[in-house]
């Protein structure tokens, strides 16, 4: 049985205001559709689908708009709008994928529009204005001219043929089980709903990591049914891609070698791709892992990785098709006695001087920050430092190091804080987002990737709450300029009531999240103390002697890695001025960040005022104090939500609380007894 948190922010609950009810019936009782395609008739379905359940209403379908009051929907280029009092210049400002919502009253009709620059348009444009029904919002003055800032806005899952999905804390695959490619294909396409929803307009099903079935995905024995799921999302106007395994001319096809120079891969590689676009003639292209954490790649041959991507770029680039290709690059095999290589480096030094090598069909696909997804860590010095390459941003939706889906951490104002940043690659205001989305630097394309929170659970996500990270991912990355607060409330309206209470509430929940996850974890920036492998708990020197690149440094009289260009690793060199002179600044360095950038003493000061031990001990008790705060609030709940959802985000935030204690002891024992620094306040500390 499908709960209401199956339903997600799409929720069908009655319009009980009846003066918002009467308003919208009287627009949306005659409807009056332009033209006819396969998305154009998914929009009328899902339009018609909810104005059933929201307005108990059945729209009538008219030809001609010659009624008191009509909905109008079409493309830009389906009818002449000026004769609806549509502006020409205002219309020209429609782009590919965006839309005009209008109310007017033209000759004594009182006509709502929808125009879209595309069939996806019109999509984006009927879920905005089911949004704006779910929310409560009036129609009257209705003006709405929307494109999306990023051309590219997708979702990497990293689902396994055997139905296991890495990283994955929301159950199993809705693609995949036991070897197979699932063959009943709703679900798929309730997701497909969930993300056009969301302005989502690329996806890839299949995990970076490519195994010995998923490498066979791009073969025809498995094409038919990859093309089934494709067509799925192309009715809701989003791309296929598939992840590849860089040695599949050797796996699959029977050559001696991968060499991307090599004259017989390349046509290996040319003929392969003729045959996906066979089955799938809008097929994106590939998405490619490779020469990282033993993942096959052009170094074996002495080659680069503009080498390698620009061979896949030749055989898509007939068929208009992209590679993207993952900058997590990095030494694997690290020896931790080796204070001098330095993984947040890697990308850079690996991807930097080949800016301008790769060709125009080529993006590279760069993680938020040099490290791999840590609550906390600087923005990757690589966004800035290629202005003569595609770029693409790679956020992780699925929280791995941030509580798996059964800790609350909101990731929005994060990920706000990263595409916000100031570069200074061409003076002040050079964010990460006009560099992604190509307006910096006038690339061909960008735009954003991230890694699905989503499994096959009842409520997609695992945690109920983590479904606002999905839905704040898409609706960030179609307006960078939307505020973490005003996303947020969009979320909660939409997936609970319009209740303020409730909405208040649970913003405050969501907003402080991240804050809260932080202070009962890794202090101050330095990341990784998380027990190894499945990375859930705590464990400070986990990785501490590993060859994964994840060290702190702890000893009996500091913490934290020395990144300085006068004594360190060279890392703040990286990054343009003046970010570089406040990194390198032990003054300067913004406290979240000090043991990122900076080996100190515990009796360090911070810009707080406070030493760095007994921040430490501070943060980890307040953490747990937040995480019984959270408890409180949602509780006080209990009668404004569904019973269901109530019983579910109590039991998760309960043992949140629970493992924040774990922590605060295991992080604040292991640092008394390495300082020898008793707590000023005397609280207990084992």
């Amino acid at each position: 049985m499908k709960s209401s948190a199956y339903k997600a922010w799409l929720q069908s609950e009655v319009v009980n205001d009846e003066a918002l009810k009467k308003e919208y019936t009287h627009y949306l009782q005659q409807v009056c559709v332009f033209e006819q395609s396969t998305v154009l008739d998914v929009a009328m379905k899902e339009l018609f689908k909810s104005v059933l359940s929201l307005l108990d209403l059945v729209p009538n379908i008219i030809s001609v708009a010659n009624v008191k009051a009509c909905t109008m929907i079409g493309t830009v280029q389906s009818t002449d709008w000026t004769l609806y009092g549509m502006d020409l210049d205002q219309l020209n400002q429609v782009g590919r994928e965006g839309y005009l919502i209008k109310a007017s009253n033209q000759n004594d009709q009182d006509l709502l529009v929808i125009i879209g620059g595309s069939t996806s348009g019109v999509l984006y444009g009927v879920f905005h204005l089911l949004r704006l029904i779910r929310m409560g919002r009036q129609f009257i003055d209705l003006h709405i001219l929307e494109n999306p800032t990023n051309r590219l806005r997708m979702i990497n899952h990293w689902d396994n043929a055997d139905g296991s999905v890495e990283r994955g804390y929301a159950g199993n695959s809705i693609f995949f089980h036991e070897g197979a490619i699932i063959q009943q294909l709703d679900r798929i396409r309730d997701y497909a709903i969930m993300l056009a929803s969301i302005g989502i307009n690329a996806i890839t099903i299949n995990n970076v990591n490519v195994h010995e079935i998923e490498t066979h995905y791009i073969t025809e024995p498995y094409l038919p049914d990859v093309a089934r799921i494709a067509d799925v999302f192309r009715d809701y106007g989003i791309q296929l891609f598939l992840s590849i395994n860089y040695a599949s001319p050797m796996q699959i096809g029977q050559l001696t070698t991968a060499d991307p120079l090599d004259d017989q891969v390349r046509e290996w590689w040319k003929e392969i791709t003729k045959t996906i676009y066979t089955y799938i003639p809008d097929f994106g292209g590939f998405l490619v892992k490779a020469d990282s954490e033993h993942r096959p790649g052009p170094f074996t041959y002495g080659r680069d990785h503009a080498d390698g991507a620009n061979m896949l770029a030749d055989a898509l680039h007939p068929h208009n098709g992209l590679v993207i290709w993952r900058c997590f690059v990095y030494n694997c095999m690290q020896d931790w006695r080796d204070r001098t290589t330095d993984r947040a480096r890697a990308a850079y030094d690996h991807f930097k001087p080949l800016d301008g090598a790769f060709h125009d069909n080529v993006i590279l696909q760069v993680k938020n920050g040099p490290m791999d997804f840590q609550v906390r860590e600087p923005v990757s010095p690589l966004f800035g430092a290629m202005p003569n390459t595609n770029q693409l941003l790679e956020f992780q939706i699925a929280q791995e190091y941030t509580g798996q889906q059964k800790h609350l951490c909101y990731l929005v104002p994060q990920w706000k804080e990263v595409i916000d940043f100031d570069t200074f690659a061409r003076g002040e205001g050079s964010t990460v987002g006009l560099i992604v989305s190509g307006q910096l630097f006038n690339s061909r394309i960008g735009g954003y990737a991230a890694v699905s929170n989503l499994g096959d659970d009842n409520n997609w996500t695992g945690h109920t709450l983590a479904q606002a990270n999905l839905y704040g991912y898409g609706r960030l990355i179609w307006n960078p300029q939307l505020s973490a607060e005003v996303i947020t409330d969009e979320w909660i309206r939409l997936t609970f009531n319009n209740d303020d209470r409730v909405v208040a509430v649970i913003r405050d929940m969501l907003m402080n999240s991240r804050t809260i996850y932080e202070n009962y974890t890794a202090p101050l920036g330095v990341g990784w103390m998380i027990t190894p492998n499945h990375h859930y708990g705590p464990d400070v020197d986990g990785y501490e002697y590993s060859r994964w690149g994840t060290y702190h440094f702890a000893d009996r009289n500091g913490i934290g890695v020395d990144r300085t260009i006068a004594t360190g690793t060279r890392y703040v060199e990286q990054y343009a001025l003046p970010n570089a002179t406040i990194y390198e600044s032990l003054e300067q360095c913004p406290d979240e960040l000090l043991l990122f950038f900076h080996h100190v003493n515990y009796s360090h000061r911070l810009q707080s005022g406070k030493s760095v031990i007994q921040h430490i001990y501070d943060t980890h008790f307040e953490g747990v104090e937040q995480t019984q705060w959270l408890v409180q609030q949602w509780s006080s709940l209990e009668a404004f939500v569904e019973q269901d959802t109530y019983v579910h985000v109590l039991g998760r935030l309960q043992e949140q609380a629970i493992h924040a204690e774990l922590w605060r002891d295991v992080i604040n024992t292991y640092f008394y007894r390495k300082s020898g620094i008793p707590d000023e306040l005397g609280r207990t500390i084992y």
